[in-house]
């Protein structure tokens, strides 16, 4: 029986970072079983110079390494590409996860995990990172006098000035401005920017949203863009009325 993917596997090429060898070992041999190509580093240095090179499509990048650590070699990564990066950490403090989210990552995983919840996380992020939104309209949405979006062009204009945003932060705005005037709740922006395999990931959209008000809002603490429905989810502006 022929298996059937969210993504077509084949076509990427996954960079597996960790200075503990059998880790990487285990990795590339169910990521490859599943079809992926896989290259290796053992470093950060190693991996930030694989990254310019070799230009995977996705990074799997371990914390705690000797030298340069994960967040060290991911916040080097960030200032020249803008690669998805899913980060392995032994710690599951919330404070930890943040960290890396802040720093760019697009996701993470928590050792111990199965070469299934792995696949299933890597082909997620491919799929939000991959401009799937489905955006082929060259409307330009003039919000107000200071905000300009043109999702044909994945242009975002504050004030004159063109603001960039992340990835995850462009689909997560698109979905809001899409469902302007309504309320969508926690579950219903997982699912559309996430993916379902993301439901009970809710400091994600606390998390992003905070990102998106501090480079849209004047006020981040009394926004007039993105409102919060408490204890339900998050409303864009009615921009039409």
């Amino acid at each position: 029986m022929t298996r059937e993917l969210a993504v077509d596997d084949r076509k990427y090429l996954i960079l597996v970072v960790d200075d503990d060898e059998r880790i990487v070992r285990m990795i590339r041999l169910n990521l490859e079983h599943d079809g992926f190509s896989v290259i290796e580093a053992n470093t950060g240095m190693e991996a930030i110079n694989q990254v310019r090179e070799k230009l995977p499509n996705l990074v799997i990048l371990d914390v705690m390494m000797p030298g340069i650590d994960g967040y060290e070699a991911l916040s080097l990564i960030r200032e020249t590409s803008q690669v998805p990066v899913i980060m392995l950490t032994a710690k599951s403090e919330e404070e930890d996860r943040i960290k890396g989210l802040e720093l760019g990552a697009d996701d993470y995983i928590t050792k111990p995990f199965s070469p299934r919840e792995l696949t299933s996380r890597i082909r997620a992020v491919l799929r939000r990172t991959e401009g799937l939104l489905g955006v082929d309209s060259g409307e330009v949405i003039l919000v107000d006098d200071h905000l300009r979006l043109d999702f044909g062009k994945r242009e975002v204009w504050l004030d004159g000035e063109l603001v960039k945003l992340r990835p995850t932060e462009y689909r997560l705005l698109y979905h809001l401005v899409q469902n302007a005037g309504w309320v969508m709740t926690y579950d219903q922006i997982l699912a559309k920017v996430w993916g379902y395999e993301y439901r009970d990931e809710t400091h994600y959209v606390r998390l992003y949203v905070n990102y998106l008000r501090k480079k849209l809002e004047k006020d981040p603490s009394n926004p007039k863009y993105i409102l919060t429905e408490r204890g339900v989810g998050y409303r864009f502006v009615d921009y039409r009325r």
